[in-house]
């Protein structure tokens, strides 16, 4: 095969189409000029027709040519991440392995083995997302591995999934949730983890949209609408500050930011207030031009000319400077109070600081020579190391503890002797004794915080100092595993026991052949074999291991001798008292025509579920009571069938981009006088007869019956929740807004829309 240019190659592109192939290419390589070499700019074009001509006879969902998404995957990987011309050739060529007759043999003859390693990572784990459950995680944990050896595999993947979520509305509405919450689930928490908080705060933005499209267009809307007084002040408020900042010679930029309308609606739902009272909508970033060895004075001096002018906030002062972020982030934050009476975020940071928090890792490539010692990022990516390599076999737990450990936030905790450890939020102080040393962990005995004997599942907060009580005698127990959060830590307990297991096994060994000896039974392989399968048990070490503990008796053994034939068979399966059962998650649905059956309510006449959308049994998820009007989907359980959630149910993440394969369509068709359960929870300023009026507006206006009411007065304001049952989502809304309108009522929010 031959990669051939655009003027000499017969494809199945129209003229229109070749004209914006052409357009698209050009506008990438101006993109790269500023970065690339000479020399590069040849490989690049190379690249491109390689991929014009391996693509040539593909489309995508949208009708285009597929070669656009190659060419925005390179685009978004040079101008939004920051990488060079080796990850924009990869980039184009990204999907040629898996999608056409070209091999990584082929790329490695046309690119060299650096390409062809990094075409190799991003072809593993294109599809690990499309597998079952168990599968996918493996596939996950081979991406990690792929993270921890050349990142800019990962870095490529974030940009192949932004431009697959900014081009979404193509796929199908089911696909689309899929691919949405699979993104919140591990693509947006990476992204921020890997310092791409641009990248991360869209693709939250961009699922948000996919999942609560009327939650996003109503805040896009109002954002939109409140924009040139939100400009007008931003310029009033930064008018003394840049007149002192010049006074005082600094080189400077002010920016005002607005944030998305993922974390609006995420601060909006945390602290249950409106849009109007969500003070934070727009930050002040003032961006200093300082050499890296004024760079902490200076920000300080910045900092506190702009707290002489507005007063600000003692209780929100984030100093991430003297103690960067994981992901490399620093910056000063300050609220403070402005003259028209309204708190204002400021940021303070230099123009490298502001460049490695838009760009992440790929920003910390050009500035890593210059910083002695290891960066938040290095310690990062040594963690995830270390977790691949005392991580157990099961990939599901795996998965959730490395979201658990390298997506969180952090706590700062000391040693004895002043040494700073950065721990997840959440970590114990078993955490904290296996960070130190696996040995010190496994001979922990007790733990003193802040110079207080503490309990080892004791939570640790920022600013403790921690010691660790040793005994060589101690050694892991069982419940650890439930004292620790951390994955190093639960990996390093689990090692211990299953070494402990071992050795305890190697005595049930010598017991189970002295025992079957005595009994003058086989102690062949085929035999130990049988028993394992006889007592529900899932390897040899496991027999030995319950055999030395005693919970398989010499009457056990004989009942076992008795059921098996001359010839080793079984006879029959007797009840196993040692079969654990099987975690319903992970149960393959053969039956799934039987288990859809197995219903505890129905209504045909409401809902049409699946591909073919029929009239299938169903039950309502009581996490979040979807009713008639709201975009729901079902989800094949084994014990109750068919359930229904709604998009934005607060366990739809997780259900959506772990067990994808169990998800069905579900569609209302009618509004019949069925009674549907659902509530709000409804806030306000206590006033003689509020409550009377709430239930009037309830009861007659619009003719709703009342389940059950639940308020409560406290020192002049009333808070509370009320159940009753709907006829649909409008019917709800409609409710809502005119409670809404009561006045002293401040918020009226559904029960379960977070």
């Amino acid at each position: 095969m031959s990669a051939q240019s655009v003027k000499n190659k017969k494809t199945f592109y129209s003229k229109e189409e070749k004209h914006e192939i052409v357009k698209r290419y050009r506008k990438l390589l101006s993109v790269c000029r500023s970065t690339i070499k000479p020399e590069d700019r040849k490989r690049i074009r190379e690249a491109f027709n390689f991929a014009l001509k391996a693509h040539e006879d593909h489309r995508r969902k949208t009708g285009e040519p597929y070669i656009y998404h190659p060419i925005s995957v390179a685009q978004i990987a040079v101008e939004e991440i920051g990488l060079g011309a080796t990850s924009v050739i990869c980039s184009l060529i990204h999907d040629v392995a898996e999608d056409t007759d070209y091999t990584l043999s082929d790329i490695e003859d046309y690119f060299g083995s650096e390409v062809a390693r990094i075409i190799d990572g991003l072809t593993k784990i294109s599809d690990i997302f499309d597998q079952a459950d168990y599968v996918q995680a493996e596939n996950f944990r081979k991406m990690l591995l792929t993270l921890s050896d050349d990142v800019r595999v990962i870095l490529i993947k974030l940009a192949d999934r932004l431009h697959n979520m900014r081009t979404v509305d193509a796929l199908p509405p089911k696909k689309q949730l899929k691919v949405a919450h699979e993104t919140l689930y591990l693509f947006a928490p990476l992204a921020h983890r890997l310092g791409f908080y641009a990248i991360k705060s869209e693709l939250e933005d961009l699922a948000l949209r996919t999942t609560d499209p009327e939650i996003y267009f109503t805040i896009s809307q109002k954002l939109k609408d409140t924009a040139e007084k939100r400009k007008k002040f931003i310029q009033k408020f930064n008018l003394p500050i840049r007149r002192a900042l010049k006074e005082q010679n600094f080189d400077f930029d002010i920016v005002g930011r607005t944030k998305f309308v993922s974390a609006i609606w995420s601060k909006m739902q945390k602290k249950e207030i409106p849009f109007k009272e969500v003070y934070d909508i727009f930050a002040v970033r003032i961006i200093l031009n300082s050499p890296e060895e004024r760079e902490k004075a200076d920000c300080w001096r910045a900092y506190s000319i702009v707290t002489d002018i507005y007063r600000p906030n003692p209780d929100r002062l984030r100093d991430w400077i003297s103690t960067p972020k994981a992901n490399g982030y620093e910056s000063l934050h300050t609220t403070v109070m402005s003259n028209d009476g309204k708190w204002v975020e400021v940021q303070i940071r230099t123009r490298r600081m502001d460049e490695i928090a838009d760009k992440g890792y790929a920003a910390h490539w050009k500035y890593k020579e210059s910083k002695p010692g290891e960066s938040g990022i290095d310690k990062w990516l040594k963690r995830i190391r270390e977790i691949l390599k005392t991580s157990e076999k099961d990939a599901l737990d795996f998965i959730d503890d490395f979201k658990l450990n390298l997506f969180s936030d952090e706590i700062f905790v000391f040693t004895p002797k002043g040494e700073l450890r950065t721990l997840p939020i959440g970590s114990t102080a078993l955490d904290f004794a296996y960070s130190i040393h696996t040995q010190i962990g496994n001979n922990c005995l007790g733990v003193k915080v802040n110079h207080k004997l503490v309990p080892l599942n004791h939570e640790l907060k920022s600013g403790d100092q921690v010691e660790i009580i040793t005994s060589e005698k101690q050694k892991p127990k069982p419940d650890w595993i439930n004292y620790a959060i951390t994955a190093r830590a639960k990996g390093k307990i689990k090692a211990a026991l299953k070494e402990q297991q071992k050795k305890l096994a190697e005595e049930g060994k010598e017991i189970l052949n002295r025992k079957l000896k005595q009994l003058k039974a086989d102690t062949d392989q085929n035999y130990f074999n049988q028993m394992v399968k006889y007592f529900g048990l899932k390897t040899h070490l496991d027999l030995y291991y319950e055999v030395a503990k005693g919970n398989i008796t010499i009457k056990e053994i004989k009942n076992f001798i008795n059921d098996t034939d001359k010839t080793g068979g079984f006879l029959s399966y007797l009840k196993k008292p040692f079969s654990k059962s099987k975690d319903p998650d992970k149960i393959i649905l053969d039956k799934e025509g039987d288990v859809i059956r197995q219903q505890l309510k129905e209504h045909p006449d409401t809902l049409l579920i699946g591909d073919g959308l029929e009239n299938l049994n169903y039950t309502l998820s009581s996490c979040c009571n979807p009713i008639p009007g709201d975009d729901v989907f079902g989800f094949i359980t084994v014990s109750e069938g068919i359930k229904i959630h709604r998009n934005n149910c607060p366990n739809a993440i997780q259900l959506l981009s772990k067990y994808a394969y169990r998800v069905v369509k579900a569609k209302w068709i009618t509004k019949k006088s069925i009674a549907f359960l659902s509530g709000f929870n409804i806030k306000g300023i206590d006033d003689i007869g509020i409550i009377n009026n709430i239930t009037n507006i309830i009861s007659k206006e619009h003719n709703i019956n009342i389940r059950s009411i639940d308020i409560e007065s406290n020192a002049g304001t009333f808070n509370g929740s009320v159940m009753l049952y709907v006829r649909d989502t409008q019917h709800l809304k409609s409710l809502i807004r005119k409670l809404s309108k009561v006045k002293g009522v401040k918020s009226v929010t559904r029960i379960g829309k977070d």
